[in-house]
């Protein structure tokens, strides 16, 4: 498993999901809010199924002369 997501990702998926969990808790309390545990893992671990596929990668590219 590579990662295929980068930093802003992440970050959006992170906030998408704990706001979507959150909706169970608190305004319309539906439980469709836990749909949000999709971007939130996948935001942890930092590889999204869905970009496989279609050969998506939001990581920034490594030169070949990083040290």
């Amino acid at each position: 498993m590579k990662l295929n997501m980068g930093k802003v990702d992440r970050a959006v998926r992170f906030v998408v999901g704990a706001v979507l969990i959150a909706l169970v808790f608190v305004g319309p309390q539906t439980p469709w809010g836990w749909i949000g545990v999709i971007p939130l893992a996948t935001a942890l671990i930092g590889w999204c199924p869905a970009y496989l596929p279609f050969g998506i990668s939001t990581c920034a590219k490594r030169s070949d002369n990083a040290a």
